[in-house]
């Protein structure tokens, strides 16, 4: 197929506001195109060259884009740049300064298709040493056979801007337009393209094979899987009468990075929630996996999260985007250990387990999951009781999590969709914390890792002083360094008690008491609600108290305060109450 009947297509499309027109041109463009070529049209028309889970980049700069129409065009490097700051748009000046060509058409090569795509391909694949020159030499040689029209969608194409407004389901509609003319059967097409997201394969099978075809195309470990999505609801009641108040999972919803984990006898490979290959960023998950699941093929789907290694601790989730290095890997590894959270299971052995209901899919996962400190199935609860689940959430919230996600336990997993068959539960309460703290240390937790042989954590406590105790309002185990490790007990040695001192209030057990004594000054992203610490119990609603989330130890300790100086109760409330009526509702 002529690139040019490509490139007129495409500036017809581009004048198009309305989608059914956008369709129907498009659609007619898939009939006169050979079934051969269908693949490398639909991918082009995306602004691509292959799958996004392939991760196939051309990776061209604008300055080299730039000199590669300095070169077709003949003229001086300033004038084109000049031209393109004037229209903003690299295709548009490539159309204007190549219209005053004097092409010679004896020794040009009439452009293809197919040839547009394989050039592309190879300038994708480029690398190292040379591939500089070795790219700009290759879009060189497009751009003198191409005409003025086909040079502006090559240019627009090679620097990531087509500008088309072609999305995936547009061309979806074309297809099923062009090759089913049946809109009851739209429904198959998208259904394999949600399980095979590869629009050029599903496009080539649907003019091929027809609905049949569409039809035969199942999961396949190693093609990533479109994930399905969740709705959102304002409180667990919302969400148990939306699920017509049956009994619903309640799950942890993590403060990480969701994961489609792939698993054959071939390797391991991991997709992020946009069906990129991300299996270089995690190398270690790829380790867990294999040691831990025990099928021999699977689609998994997880949270990964970065966790203090020494007490176990989520973290939050700007501490796990250190792992997104290109460079450095290794050394991003040991600085930011992770931990997998498994939470659905969408193929096992040869078994599709999409169609299959969620209690289903749960058991298979807990099935071929071996747990350990890295790896587990996400905590949940079942439960039809909404405020079984409100405080199931404020213990999420505390273990560092986003909140909650609640299924419906019959539910399929609908690839692609977003539906109430998932709905995360909205935090009603939350306030960001600005301020320090200074809170005693009533208690403590052996150390793990680097850090046995010391305590790890310090459980930490505010005054309340309408009661004259100590409350605990949360654990702290990051910002210490190795000298502060070895420092705190040794002040701490004296306050040791065997027991509970009178004057402690906690629900939390730790290895080890103090008498309130030793104050650390603290900071933390915020103040929430808590089913397990007692600070401020019942004071904002029935049953809860207030916790520090992501706290983290500034490095003083404050011994120019006494206990009795140390941050209230009263302060805490006054602090969630203020900050959270400055945010406003919590969208």
């Amino acid at each position: 197929m002529d690139y040019t009947k490509v490139a007129e297509c495409y500036s017809v499309l581009e004048g198009i506001s309305g989608r059914n027109e956008l369709t129907r041109v498009l659609a007619l463009l898939f009939k006169e195109t050979p079934k051969s070529e269908l693949g490398i049209l639909v991918y082009l028309t995306q602004g691509k060259l292959r799958p996004d889970y392939e991760g196939v980049e051309l990776g061209l700069a604008e300055k080299m884009a730039l000199r590669a129409i300095a070169g077709a065009s003949g003229l001086a490097s300033e004038k084109v740049h000049r031209t393109y700051v004037k229209f903003g748009d690299i295709g548009t000046a490539a159309q204007k300064l190549l219209e005053g060509r004097a092409q010679d058409t004896l020794f040009s090569e009439r452009l293809t298709l197919r040839r547009v795509h394989e050039t592309l391909m190879k300038i994708a694949r480029k690398a190292g040493s040379g591939s500089v020159e070795a790219k700009q030499s290759l879009l060189l040689s497009l751009l003198n056979d191409s005409t003025p029209l086909e040079a502006k969608y090559i240019m627009r194409t090679v620097t990531g801007g087509l500008r088309l407004g072609v999305a995936d389901y547009t061309v979806i509609d074309a297809a099923a337009l062009a090759f089913l003319g049946d809109k009851e059967d739209r429904a198959k097409v998208e259904r394999a393209y949600n399980v095979h997201p590869d629009l050029g394969f599903i496009v080539e099978e649907l003019a091929s094979g027809g609905v049949a075809a569409v039809e035969g195309v199942r999961v396949d470990v190693g093609v990533p899987i479109r994930p399905m999505l969740a709705e959102r609801l304002e409180s667990a009641k919302a969400i148990v009468d939306k699920m017509g108040g049956k009994t619903v999972a309640a799950e942890y919803k993590l403060d990480g990075e969701r994961l489609q984990v792939h698993k054959s006898v071939a390797g391991v490979s991991l997709f992020s929630r946009r069906l990129e290959v991300i299996t270089g960023h995690y190398p270690d998950a790829v380790e867990l996996v294999k040691d831990t699941v025990s099928a021999k093929e699977a689609i998994l789907e997880a949270e990964v999260v970065a966790i203090d290694e020494d007490t176990g601790d989520y973290l939050p989730f700007q501490e796990l985007m250190h792992r997104r290095r290109k460079h450095g890997v290794d050394k991003a590894v040991a600085d930011y250990p992770i931990a997998l959270n498994f939470f659905d299971a969408l193929f096992v052995g040869r078994s599709d387990l999409t169609l299959e209901p969620y209690s289903a899919r749960r058991k298979k996962l807990e099935a071929v999951l071996k747990v350990t400190p890295r790896t587990r199935p996400v905590p949940r609860l079942t439960t039809s009781l909404p405020e079984e689940i409100e405080a199931f959430m404020e213990q999420a919230i505390q273990d560092g999590c986003e909140g909650l996600l609640v299924k419906d336990l019959d539910s399929p997993y609908r690839a692609g969709a977003r539906e109430f068959a998932w709905i995360k539960l909205k935090r009603e309460y939350r306030s960001e914390l600005t301020d320090t703290l200074d809170l005693p240390i009533i208690g403590a937790f052996h150390g793990r890792g680097r850090r046995t042989g010391n305590y790890g954590t310090y459980l930490l406590g505010a005054h309340d002083t309408e009661r004259g105790v100590f409350t605990s309002i949360g654990k702290v185990g990051t910002g210490f360094t190795d000298d502060d490790l070895t420092r705190i007990p040794k002040v701490l040695k004296s306050l040791e008690s065997r027991v509970k001192p009178s004057n402690v209030e906690s629900k939390m057990v730790p290895d080890a008491w103090f008498r309130p004594g030793v104050i650390l000054e603290v900071i933390a992203s915020e103040l929430t609600l808590s089913p397990i610490h007692t600070a401020a119990k019942d004071r904002i609603r029935p049953g809860a108290g207030l916790s520090l989330r992501f706290p983290k130890f500034t490095g003083k300790i404050r011994d120019d305060k006494r206990p009795d100086d140390s941050t209230t109760v009263e302060e805490l409330v006054s602090m969630y109450n203020r900050q959270l009526k400055k945010l406003g509702p919590v969208r």
